[in-house]
C-alpha cells in the first residue's frame, strides 16, 4: 500500500490506462511504411499494438536498414548461422507537421543455414519477420513512454 501511494504522489500514471499516451494514439496514427515484405510485418505489428487507423491526429514514417552477417561457419567452410541486425529510424509528427517523437531503435536475431535450401529461406524469412515485430515493439514502446509525442 505505502509502495503505491508513492507511485501517486510522484505522478505515476500507468502506461494503458484511459487517459494515456496509448489511449491518445489507439487509432489516431497513419502509418508510413516501405513497400515491402519487411514494411507489411511492421505495419501489421503497430497495427496490432495501436490499433487500425481509425481518426488520424499522428503521422508515423519509418524507414528501415537490415544487414546479414554470418556468425557461424561449419566444417565443410559454408555458413551455417547468419545474424540478421535491423535498424528503425521513426518520426511521429502531428497533423500541422511537428514533430512529436523521433529515434532509431535496433535490434537483432539469427537463423540457420544447415538445412535444405526451402528450409533455409523459410528460416530466413521466419527471422525477418521477428526481426520486424521487435523493432516495431520497439518503436510502440518508446512512444509510450515519450510525454511529448501526445503532449497538447
Amino acid at each position: 500500500m505505502l509502495g503505491l501511494s508513492v507511485l501517486a504522489g510522484c505522478g505515476f500514471a500507468p502506461v494503458y490506462g484511459t487517459d494515456s499516451s496509448a489511449s491518445t494514439l489507439r487509432g489516431s496514427i497513419a502509418y508510413d511504411m516501405p513497400d515491402t515484405p519487411s514494411g507489411f510485418h511492421l505495419r501489421n505489428r503497430f497495427e496490432e499494438r495501436l490499433g487500425l487507423t481509425e481518426e488520424t491526429r499522428f503521422h508515423l514514417a519509418v524507414s528501415i536498414d537490415v544487414s546479414e552477417s554470418l556468425i557461424g561457419i561449419g566444417s565443410d567452410n559454408a555458413p551455417s548461422r547468419v545474424n540478421l541486425l535491423g535498424t528503425a529510424s521513426y518520426t511521429l509528427t502531428d497533423l500541422n507537421g511537428n514533430t512529436r517523437s523521433t529515434g532509431t531503435v535496433t535490434n537483432f536475431t539469427s537463423y540457420s543455414t544447415t538445412g535444405t535450401t526451402v528450409a533455409t529461406r523459410a528460416a530466413q524469412r521466419d527471422a525477418s519477420e521477428r526481426l520486424m515485430i521487435n523493432l516495431a515493439d520497439l518503436v510502440v514502446t518508446r512512444l509510450l513512454a515519450d510525454p511529448a509525442a501526445v503532449a497538447p
